[in-house]
């Protein structure tokens, strides 16, 4: 067998590998109840599934429409299980694995570099995402995403396939309108970035050569378009934020300047080890707060190394790909402050795998810098492969230690979900007095704090019609 074969053997098998241990993952660290978000998505589109005018609603992008299709399936073929919706999220996985191999195929990579990144794609740092489920559409849009970009990156690269332009034209609009969700602020913004730095380049001269003649003022309207009309849709939501303190930013910041600082520092610590074992370590004395800015500081130096050898030995002329998720992964960063600052705590930045989806690509971004720069015979090899070692092995290690960590925690968290299924078994049952009593501690039971009454309706309507865990 000769080695591309066996390369492409690998591009196949290791992103389903992945798959079967995720899986395998939820399946003991989980039970298929109904909890959490899944309330709100049970009052808000059961029983009838079918019913057009709770699609037809203001906000319908923020709700993420490829979601009504989905649950027509799980309805009809199996009674609303919460684990086909994990299964499907893992899938999402599987693809951006494939994405990756596509484009680590086009470069002729070193294989190692493709099996780190498969390592970071199916870490267990991301145990919240792949738990919950109701995020399953998350892990498919960012699919779509990685997508975009290795097709934008060939492009410009002089590799154009058949269909390419229409791939750049249309991808944004399916991608934000049918399942990016919130997600597409980044995804759209690192595309308006993108086009405009093509466009600059042209407009220089400093493309690479007679690769011109591509629409990329297009392209960018065909981003920024689908995005004005989810920011429309937005407009309509009515957000519910229980703890936020409603002061403005401005006044967070006249208090305490460095929030920002130590908030992001915190995030970034985040994607090289799982918040959850920081938070561990730090409550057990083995590591101070300054160690956990240090691992920031770490990781952020990471992104300064790869953004300046993108420019210093001119990577985006062969490849525009790490520069697109360098910028996301920074954008993600900064996204969520914006979104969790009116908490004012910066332990939510700890909250990683909440957010891994969104860090990872900025780590994603650094590994194929180094991989492609290695390439290259103007890079000292030595001294930028003992930067890449040092960098990559951190990265490999943060997340074998987390995903250690987390494979050790699956029998306390499928514990957990036992509980939880019990106690939804007992919900409809219950007298007005029996509930009303035991409101308070059935919403920390169910993690849903936005309406004891909503609790009680979900598991009626789920009984009623024999879904989940009243399924005969």
């Amino acid at each position: 067998m000769n080695r591309e074969r066996l390369k492409m053997i690998v591009y196949v098998l290791l992103p389903l590998a992945g798959t079967a241990f995720c899986i395998w993952y939820i399946t003991r660290a989980t039970s298929d109840v109904v909890y959490s978000d899944y309330i709100r998505l049970v009052n808000s589109y059961l029983p009838d599934v079918y019913d057009i005018r709770k699609f037809l609603v203001p906000d319908v992008l923020t709700r993420v429409p490829i979601n009504y299709l989905e649950r027509i399936i799980n309805v009809e073929l199996f009674g609303y299980s919460v684990f086909f919706e994990r299964v499907l999220g893992v899938a999402g996985l599987c693809l951006a694995g494939w994405v990756f191999a596509l484009y680590c195929k086009s470069h002729r990579l070193n294989i190692l570099w493709f099996i780190l990144l498969m390592a970071v794609m199916f870490s267990l740092n991301k145990w919240e995402m792949l738990t919950n489920g109701s995020g399953w559409s998350h892990f498919l849009a960012f699919a779509g995403f990685y997508y975009h970009e290795v097709v934008l990156d060939r492009v410009w690269a002089g590799k154009e396939k058949p269909h390419d332009r229409i791939r750049l034209s249309l991808l944004p609009w399916i991608v934000i309108l049918g399942a990016a969700g919130p997600y597409c602020a980044s995804y759209a913004s690192v595309l308006i970035v993108a086009y405009g730095f093509c466009l600059l380049m042209e407009r220089l001269g400093r493309r690479p050569g007679g690769r011109s003649g591509q629409p990329y003022v297009l392209y960018l309207f065909c981003a920024l378009l689908p995005l004005l009309l989810y920011i429309i849709s937005n407009s309509f939501v009515i957000e519910e934020h229980a703890g936020a303190t409603g002061r403005p930013l401005w006044v967070i910041l006249m208090d305490n300047p460095t929030f920002p600082i130590r908030f992001i520092l915190k995030s970034l610590a985040g994607i090289l080890v799982g918040g959850e074992e920081l938070q561990t370590l730090m409550a057990n004395g083995e590591l101070s707060n300054k160690g956990c800015y240090f691992l920031g500081m770490f990781v952020g130096l990471g992104y300064l190394t790869a953004l300046w050898m993108n420019f210093r030995f001119r990577i985006w002329e062969r490849s525009i790909m790490p520069l697109m998720l360098l910028a996301g992964g920074g954008m993600n960063h900064l996204l969520v402050f914006m979104t969790r600052y009116i908490f004012e705590k910066e332990e939510y930045a700890l909250n990683s795998s909440r957010y891994t989806l969104q860090f990872q690509v900025g780590v994603f971004g650094i590994i194929l810098t180094f991989a492609l720069a290695m390439q290259m015979k103007e890079v000292v090899k030595w001294l930028y492969g003992m930067l890449a070692a040092l960098f990559c092995v951190a990265f490999l290690w943060g997340n074998v230690y987390t995903t250690y960590h987390e494979v050790d925690k699956a029998k306390y968290r499928k514990e957990r979900f036992e509980q939880i299924k019990a106690r939804a078994l007992e919900v409809p049952g219950m007298t007005d007095e029996e509930f009303a009593a035991q409101a308070d501690d059935l919403a920390d039971e169910f993690e849903y704090w936005n309406g004891h009454e909503r609790i009680r309706k979900a598991y009626q309507i789920l009984e009623e019609n024999n879904w989940n865990v009243f399924r005969d």
